[in-house]
């Protein structure tokens, strides 16, 4: 058994994606948009929505990491109950993840030393995803 990731997103999924496939260095996957869907007359399209992406995935860490946009008939609501967790054994590898999602987003928790780790940083991206930096090494 697996439990995979999938997260939504307000119609930016594809730059939300590209800019997650650029700082971790994995290439989106089979991108599907709901122009893709077999036309249903019961969920009729409008040409906004045809152009958002139904469904695709990258590969981080291991990981599969799923991703969507919500169609407008389904709203979508962010919040803090939900958190992504990036474990690296690299300060190095975590400095950079870090500078890259704290770009026009708000740094929760600096990185620093903790008594749990050597290196730990809490940010919220600019497309509200909370990330935990957790350094594991010794």
């Amino acid at each position: 058994m697996a439990l995979e990731i999938y997260l939504n997103f307000e119609g930016n999924c594809y730059e939300a994606v590209s800019f997650y496939s650029k700082i971790f260095k994995t290439e989106m996957q089979n991108v599907m948009y709901y122009s893709d869907m077999p036309e249903n007359p019961d969920f009729p399209l409008t040409d906004e929505v045809k152009k958002m992406v139904l469904h695709t995935f990258l590969n981080i860490n291991g990981t599969t990491v799923m991703f969507s946009d919500c169609p407008p008939n389904i709203p979508l609501k962010f919040g803090n109950n939900t958190a992504l967790v990036i474990n690296k054994d690299n300060t190095e590898e975590i400095k950079e993840l870090f500078n890259a999602l704290k770009e026009d987003g708000t740094v929760v928790m600096d990185l620093q030393e903790t008594f749990w780790s050597r290196l730990y940083a809490f940010v919220e991206d600019k497309y509200g995803i909370l990330w935990h930096l957790i350094y594991t090494g010794n």
